[in-house]
Parts: C-alpha cells; structure tokens; sequence
C-alpha cells in the first residue's frame, strides 16, 4: 500500500486514523487500555534500517524504482501527532484509544504495529482486572502464567499488563527484573517426589536468631512436632510422607524466614498439612516464622476451610497465635468463574496463584482492535457496511467523558473535533449514533477529556507514568463506574453517544456514500 500511495503522488497526504474496539471482551461491559507507552516507544524509533532495506528488495517485485527505496530510508514519525487515551483508562466500543494524523503513507504504516501493541496488553489487563474484581480487593492475586503463555515475548507482556491489570506479582523472575514487578512463587511437585527418605538431607541444622541459643538437630526437631501436633490434629504421624517431610526440611533450610510449602504432592490432609505444621512450628522454636501452604488440587473451598481449621487449633494447642492466620494459597486451573464459585461456597483462601485462564485468555483470545481512516486531506471519511456495528464515525474527533454528581461516569461523548468540549454544568444532548429515538440532555458535574496529545513533532510531549502508576490508574479508573457496569452477570451497558452535530454529519455522509438501490 505504500509503495502505492508513493507512485500515485498521495503519501504525503494528510489523513486521521483512529485505533478502536466494536466489543468489550470476556461478555463484559469494560475494557482496560494498554499498550499506548509502547506505541511512543515504536514512534520514537521508527525508521528503515539499511538492512530493512536490502531485504525489501528482495522481496518487492523488481519493477519497484530506487527512490522509492531512498524515500523509506527518510522516513520517521516526526510529521506525526498522535492522541491517546491515558494508559490504564477504562474504556469502551466505538472510543477512539489512539487518533494518529499526518503522512497517509507513515500512518499506514503504523497500523499493524500499533494493533498489536495494544490488542493483547488491553485484552489481557482487562482478564486481570475481572480476576481482581472476582477475587475481591483483600486477597492477593499472582500470575502463574510464563509456561503456558504464547511464547516468550507473550510470558513478558502477560507478566506485565496483569500487573497492570490488578495482580500483585509474578512468578516470572525476568518480568520482575525488566518491569519492577515483586517476584513471588513456590517449590514445585517435582521438588517434593525427589525425596523419598529423611536421610537425603545432609544438612540438619539451622541457626537460630537469638544469639547463644543451641544449635539443635533440625530434623528431630521437626519429628517431634509432628508427633506432638499428629495428636492435636487428629491424623497419625505414621501416615505422613517422610519424603515430603525430607523436602519441606531442606527447603526450609534454604529458606527459614520464607517457607512456603506445596502440600498436595501426596495428601494434603492426613501427609502435606502435618509435614508443613511440623516444621512450621520447628521454624518458630527457632526464631522464624514461615510464611503458608498452596494446595494445588481438590476441593480448595474445603481443603482451605480444613487448613485454616487445624491451623487455628495448633495456634490454640501451643500457643502461637500467628500460626491461625498462615498464608493459604489457592491454584490449579483457576477461572474467572472458578473464584465467584469459591466465593459462593465460602473459603479461606487469601491467595490465588493463576496461570493458563489468565495469560491466555481463554474466554476470548482476541480483543479485536482495528485501525480505520476517518479523514483524508482534510474531508471525513467513511465506512459503510450491512452490519451497523461496522460502520465508522467519521472525521478527526474529541472525547469527553461526562461525570454525574455521584462521582460516576455517566457516558462517554464523541463529537468533531471543531466543536466546543460540554462544560460543567451545562446541558448538553447526547445522542445514540444510529438510533434516532435514544438520546438524552446531560448536565455533567465534571468532565473529563479522554484524547489527548502524545506525541507531536517528533517527540514524547506527555511525561509518562510509571508501571506502578499505571496499575492505580487503573482502580481509580474502575471506581468512577458504576457496579452494574462492571458487574459479572448480565453487566448494564455503558453509553457511548455522539454530539448532536456529529450525529447529523454522520448521517448526511452516510446517505451521500451509500449507494441508491434501483428495483425492476
């Protein structure tokens, strides 16, 4: 298509495309925006390599002329100005998320790049932000997901934007180390049936905190707490698995103050939970405190009310009350629908580690953002189809969200560009852009402009929220929504209307495109 627009004369053209979604995903009524830093990213780098050069000419027909090929080699984006939504808004269909204007040729260049930046990071932050909505505020939320994620580069975005989206960490130790996200994660099953018998551990003892104290056989130590705590719990110590115990020992070894045990390897009750409180326990005689339990299989609304039962009975038993709120960290396939059953059924989870439902979207793989020209040498464009939702509105736009007195956005409004932005207090008709009928008289207590400008003249004009900042935008953002809005059953569509001028427009470009039908 460049080439094309190249040798008709047209690349210099000036046009106006704008970045948007027709649905929001997952049968939801809310989308997370992502994925605009890493547009600007691309804009500032933006030119043809020598070597991006030599491969085009391998592969374009040979009839393609050298200056065409000394005109890619020219090209950057400082003739481009670019509109965008704050990253982490709340948005919704038919909103433009990113409006570009400049060089027809440079902007079509910019679509596939641009779609993909930000189809995934959007999709998967808004997966995130149902998972925290569905989990609640108060319980922590990890991502799981690197090794079921689509290859490597989708490991690094999905660790990043669920951050983003709500999660409070990632097993995927180099997304922590590029984005500053907390690392988190626990020992494997692996680990625990590589042990067999308590003899494999060949160190058996452990420092203890306070100076002077003995240093005591760590092993027995633990031995003796499960045969004391065996009783207590009301499950034999003999039915304990040793090689569990053996790798919940070595483990702790390695980490005193940050023991963290999978206890299903063999049975969560009667072997897992014994093993972990024994040495949970052995730990605090000598000055550490362990941190908790994932159970990774079965019932986990039972298994965790069962945990936290015997947990609380051992605090009580040898009086160490901290033991009663261990950490229990719930996995092992976990949905969106998993967590609002769990919270039906009532459990005592704090944690949930998630991984395939979340990083590879499963509901709904794909966001389905598109790129559309709405303006070419200064006159509207149009799109026109069979299908309503298809069809485009047309010209360079603003947007504004207006806001109730309640603090809540009421809808979100798209207007031309020429036309004055609604003020405070001030009534304003908001119209639905297809049916005439539905339309409405606002007066906002607040108003919020949505597109604003980016990049312009080569250059970065915004300074640029961190990643940490981005991730309370995006709660800020979901508290200004209504909870019927963002509700997991049957969630009440949010409005997005048109100025009563646009609508107008739209219109009369509608009927002077749209061919007339002729019957015989």
């Amino acid at each position: 298509m460049t080439y094309a627009l190249w040798k008709l004369g047209k690349a210099e053209r000036i046009a106006v495309y704008n970045l948007f979604f027709r649905r929001s995903p997952f049968q939801g009524e809310f989308t997370i925006f992502c994925g605009l830093d890493e547009c600007l990213k691309f804009l500032e780098n933006f030119h043809y390599t020598d070597s991006d050069v030599s491969y085009l000419r391998q592969v374009l027909p040979p009839s393609v002329e050298e200056e065409f090929y000394t005109y890619l080699k020219q090209l950057n984006a400082k003739d481009v100005t670019m509109y965008g939504v704050p990253e982490g808004s709340v948005v919704f269909p038919r909103v433009p998320l990113i409006q570009v204007e400049g060089p027809q040729a440079v902007l079509q260049l910019l679509e596939t790049t641009f779609l993909t930046l930000v189809n995934y990071a959007s999709l998967v932050a808004t997966n995130a932000a149902r998972f925290r909505l569905a989990a609640g505020a108060e319980k922590s939320l990890l991502e799981f997901g690197l090794r079921r994620a689509q290859g490597p580069d989708g490991g690094l975005s999905a660790s990043k934007y669920c951050y983003v989206g709500g999660f409070d960490g990632t097993s995927n130790v180099l997304a922590g180390k590029l984005y500053n996200i907390p690392v988190k994660g626990t020992h494997a099953h692996a680990y625990v049936s590589s042990f067999s018998t308590l003899s494999e551990i060949p160190l058996t003892t452990i420092q203890p905190i306070a100076n002077g104290k003995p240093v005591v056989n760590f092993v027995e130590l633990c031995l003796q707490w499960r045969k004391k705590i065996s009783g207590v719990i009301g499950y034999l110590s003999e039915e304990a698995n040793d090689g569990e115990l053996a790798a919940f020992v070595g483990y702790a070894t390695a980490f005193p103050s940050g023991f963290l045990a999978l206890v299903d390897t063999y049975d969560t009750l009667r072997s897992g939970l014994l093993n972990y409180c024994a040495v949970a326990c052995a730990l605090e005689e000598l000055g550490y405190r362990s941190i908790g339990i994932r159970i990774d299989s079965g019932d986990l609304a039972y298994l965790s009310k069962v945990a936290r039962k015997h947990f609380v009975t051992v605090a009580n038993q040898f009086s160490l009350p901290w033991i009663a709120q261990t950490l229990i960290v719930a996995s092992n396939d976990i949905n969106e629908d998993t967590l609002y059953s769990l919270n039906e059924q009532g459990h005592s989870i704090d944690c949930y580690g998630v991984g395939t439902h979340l990083v590879t979207c499963q509901k709904q793989p794909a966001l389905g953002c598109v790129y559309k020209l709405v303006e070419i040498g200064g006159e509207p464009t149009i799109k026109l189809s069979q299908d309503i939702e298809k069809v485009t509105l047309p010209g360079k736009k603003a947007v504004y969200r207006l806001i109730g007195k309640d603090g809540k956005a009421l809808l979100d409004l798209v207007q031309r560009s020429t036309e004055a932005p609604p003020e405070v207090g001030k009534r304003v008709l908001c119209r639905h852009p297809f049916h005439e009928p539905k339309r409405a008289y606002v007066v906002p207590a607040q108003v919020e402009q949505l597109l604003q400008v980016f990049w312009k003249d080569g250059k970065i004009c915004q300074t640029m929220p961190s990643l940490s900042e981005v991730k309370a935008k995006v709660q800020l953002s979901l508290l200004s929504l209504r909870e019927d809005h963002k509700r997991n059953l049957n969630p009440t569509p949010y409005k997005v209307s048109v100025t009563d001028k646009l609508y107008h427009f739209l219109h009369d470009l509608w009927l002077l495109n749209a061919p007339i039908g002729e019957l015989y």
